[in-house]
This record gives structure tokens, sequence and C-alpha cells, in this order.
């Protein structure tokens, strides 16, 4: 079925403006079949734990209450990748029911601690439902669970380049950004079941020309951040709260700052408030290592279980119990002063702009849920809200909105992302740039690869392939944002070497005419087995 349409449908005569809340879900493609238990990998499965299941929940709830979910959704081609893969889902599956054995646990541990069984009991139960979720409900398949809340409501599902490469830097080499482009669309139809209306440019990273290959795949909208449409020639008359054409004729959305500030702003953001729960404490660092060892890394290095029984507090290192009941209150009052702020938004800008604004928030989805863990509750109160609440604003996805309006103008874009300062320094400054001379000499080498070599078969199109994955795998813009922010360098490093690596012994192999090795072939092919229909000849046609 699709959604019930409402009182806050687009063309009703009440409403002021239009809201669009966009989320990108994006991991990079770490797996590792080598090891047994990989730490990286578990940014997957929390993931799936805080913010996948909850916000599918969210959605399945909104849709049995036949309350509209305009949203929509961008799941990276890495990130879709690895919840489509059979060893990843097997490892889930071992990593929740850790998870419910622990938090079993602590309910015994914390029954003589009033202030903290109550939330023993919480993780308990959110354990089992993600554990039925995952496995009883959806068989381990949880793009199947997208594809079905998409069918059955307004969910939007957008794509992202292939290993989310930061285009920007890539575009010196244009069949590297066609590369990207195409191979994500190709995922997209193949485990998604249908062509991308949009694309969530990495970073919302846009340089000139990267509409065109846009525009090659039909997709028909992007976003940028506020000052990439604000400084496009010529200005917009309608600021960020309209929608432009580029010169190729796809359709460009810009930030709202104000809505994005509430949000992820450190100091009057939502998430900072003393009642939520502390992303940082967690029984994995607290707790006596004899009893929390076997639910950490095997190599007994602690981590972050999920188990959390601390609030924000305040800025103190004295920190108070967890109270959810408090904090799914205070999510509330917080979704109500978003909606009436975005009502008080709109009311100024129909007044100012002469038309009806639309109002794009566009977030990363894993804030939602697993940095801020009262997230998904605050995504279904504002839902509910616009909805049962208010008539002035009208919640509508991207599509839907172009699909109303007919009288755009055409802007030049500025080149722009949404990282620190708006450019490009947190993907080039002096921890990174020493990858992109061997990106930039490898693209070079997969196009001349892709020329001579267009007609190849058997062992030496495979060895081709293997070195478009490995190429795309390197251009990850996850490894360069990891250096720079300082976390999991050393891992980040040894990824970009490791491709880069298997990049030239493979073309090495290929270019010498000897056979290649078979043997070291399909161990990588393996190892990196994203993307099982590539074809290396996206590198030789500029079509």
């Amino acid at each position: 079925m699709r959604a019930q349409e409402d009182r806050t449908s687009p063309g009703k005569s009440t409403e002021r403006g239009y809201f669009a809340l966009v989320l990108h879900a994006h991991l990079p493609f770490v797996r590792h079949p080598e090891h047994e238990d990989f730490l990286e990998e578990r940014w997957l499965y929390e993931a799936i734990t805080e913010t996948y299941i909850p916000l599918l929940t969210v959605f399945e709830r909104l849709i049995e209450e036949k309350i509209p979910v305009a949203v929509s959704m961008s799941l990276t081609p890495t990130l879709t990748a690895m919840l489509s893969d059979p060893l990843l889902q097997a490892r889930y599956v071992r990593h929740i029911d850790r998870l419910i054995e622990l938090a079993e646990r602590e309910v015994q541990r914390t029954r003589w601690l009033p202030e903290f069984h109550p939330t023993a009991l919480h993780y308990l139960e959110s354990f089992r439902h993600c554990r039925t979720v995952f496995v009883d409900r959806y068989k381990r398949d949880l793009l199947r669970a997208f594809r079905e809340v998409a069918a059955a409501s307004r969910l939007e599902l957008m794509t992202c380049a292939a290993t989310h490469g930061f285009l920007p830097l890539l575009s010196i080499n244009p069949a590297a950004v066609r590369a990207q482009i195409k191979v994500a669309t190709a995922s997209h139809r193949r485990l998604l079941g249908a062509s991308p209306s949009g694309i969530w440019l990495p970073e919302c990273g846009y340089a000139p020309g990267v509409e065109r290959e846009l525009a090659a795949e039909k997709i028909r909208f992007f976003l940028v951040d506020s000052h990439g449409l604000l400084n496009g020639r010529p200005r917009p008359r309608h600021g960020v709260f309209a929608p432009a054409l580029t010169p190729a004729g796809v359709a460009v959305f810009g930030r709202d700052l104000e809505s994005s500030r509430s949000v992820w702003s450190a100091d009057v953001g939502y998430p900072g408030d003393p009642e939520y729960r502390d992303f940082y404490r967690d029984i994995g660092f607290d707790l006596e290592h004899d009893y929390i060892h076997p639910y950490v890394h095997e190599s007994g290095l602690r981590v972050a279980t999920g188990i959390k029984y601390h609030r924000i507090t305040g800025r103190t290192d004295d920190k108070q119990p967890y109270r959810p009941e408090a904090a799914r209150l205070r999510a509330e009052e917080h979704a109500a002063d978003f909606v009436a702020r975005r009502q008080h938004q709109v009311r100024q800008l129909e007044r100012f702009i002469g038309r009806k604004p639309i109002v794009v928030s566009p977030y990363d989805a894993e804030l939602f849920g697993h940095w801020w863990y009262e997230g998904p509750m605050f995504i279904d109160f504002v839902l509910r809200k616009l909805h049962l609440e208010q008539s002035e604003i009208a919640p509508i996805t991207p599509l839907e909105y172009l699909e109303t309006q007919s009288d755009l103008e055409t802007v030049e874009l500025s080149f722009s992302s949404w990282g620190h300062r708006g450019f490009g320094e947190v993907w080039l400054n002096e921890s990174n740039d020493w990858i992109y001379r061997h990106l930039h000499r490898s693209a070079d080498r997969m196009v001349a690869a892709a020329a001579a070599h267009g007609a190849a078969t058997g062992v030496v199109q495979r060895a081709l392939n293997q070195m478009a994955r490995e190429l795309l795998l390197a251009q990850a813009s996850d490894w360069a944002f990891i250096m720079a922010g300082k976390t999991a360098v050393e891992y980040a490093v040894r990824r970009t070497h490791e491709h880069l690596a298997r990049f030239n012994r493979l073309r090495d192999e290929v270019e010498s005419g000897l056979p290649v090795d078979e043997t070291w072939l399909a161990e990588i092919e393996s190892k990196d087995n994203i993307f099982p229909d590539i074809d290396f000849r996206v590198y030789g046609s500029s079509e």
C-alpha cells in the first residue's frame, strides 16, 4: 500500500510550507573474514542495534497507526553490501546473542541497585527486540525491511557514491567520479530493486561537473550545504528554501542551517540535554575486567558494549543515573519545540519569499540512536506532531516536492561540503594529503587498463574487476576523515595501503602478460567482495 494521504499532504490550502527530513545511513566497508572477532566490524553491529532497527521500528509503528512516514533516507552502497553479506549477518547474530546474555547478567547484578535496575531491564528488552526483528521477522535481511517500509509508506530510498568517495577531490579524473556514480546506481538497483531518484553526495561534497554524471544516471536530485547554493550564480532568489536546477537539469536542495543547528550543535542542540543518556560511560569500561571480558574484544581490549547507566548530567564527572522514562518525556518536549520552531520559520519565510518554502533538514542517520540514544524517539514524536498537532507544515520528500513544482530557476553551484568550514580541508590536510597522489595515479592507471583490455575475459577480466573494487575501496572518504579526526588512524592508514597495494599488484600482473596468480586473486576476491557484478569497463567509457 502507499501511505494514506492526510491533511498535511501537498496541496492543502492550510499549508504555509514543507518540511523534508533527510537521513544519511553510511558506514565504510569493513569485512574481515580472516579474523574471528574484528574490532572495527562492531561499527556495523552497533549501528544495526542502535540506529537501523530502532528507526525501522519507528517507521513500522507509524505506518500501522496510519501516520505518514515522509522521510528520505540514503543507504550507501558500502552499507547495503554489508547488510546483505551472509558472514556479517551471522556475526551480528552472534553479537546480539552476547549482548542479550550480558543484559541478562546485568538484570541479576543490578537487582538490588534501584537506580540502575530499570535501565538494565530496558536494555534486555531492547536487545531481545533487535534479535526478534533481525532473525525472526526479516531472516537477517534488513534491506528487505527497508524495501517493505518504502513500499508501504513515503520513505524515499536514496543512494550515494559507491564507496563514499569525496567527489570534489576525485574529480581531477572524471572517470573516477563517473565510476563512483555508475557503480552506486547499479548496486542500488540490484539490492533495493529500483533505480534511485536521489543521491546523497558523500560529505555533501560538490564540485562543478558532478551534476553531469548524475544526469547520465537519471538522478533527479541531490543535496548541498547551504553555501553551495547561496554562493551560486545567479544567487538563488529563494535562498535554500526552494530547490534549483543545475545546468544539467538535476535539481539541488540546500541544507537549512537553523533546523540543523537544533540537532547538531554541541552547545544548543537537543542531544546535549542533561537528561539524555551519556554516550561515553559504558560498562565495558566501568566494570571489573573479570566480569566484562567475555563481552568485549577477544584480545581483552575494553570496548563499549552499548549498556550505559548514566545520563549526561552536565559538564561534570559525577554522572547521575540514566532515567529512560524521563529521557523519553524530554524527547517529546524537544520534538514539540522543533515543530514549533519550524512553524514559526515557515510563517516568516512565506511572507518574505512569497511562496511556500521547503525546509530541508539532512542528518547522519547514525546520530539518531547511536550517538543520540533518544534520537529515534525524537523522530517518532516529530512525525506524529507534524501529522496530528498542526496543519501549517506538510512533511514531504524532495522527489514529491519536485513533482509539484515547475518553476525552478537554474543556478551554477559553488564548490562546497558540509565539513568543517564548508569546503575540503577535513579530507585534505597535513594528516591525509599523502593519499591523493596515489589515488589519482591509480585512477589514471585504471582508465588506461580499461582501454587496453576492453576485450578481456576469464581470469584477466576477474583481475581487472578486482582492480576496480580495490581502487573504489581506497577512495572511500572515511579513511581521510579518520586520519584527520585522529581516531582509528592506524586502521585507516592500513586500509588505504592495502587496497592500493592490491591494486598495484593486480595491475602489474595484468600488464606483464604473464599468468595472473589465480590463488591470490581468489583470496582477495573473497575478502573484498563488494560489488559482485562490477564491470571494469565502467572506467573505459565517457558516454
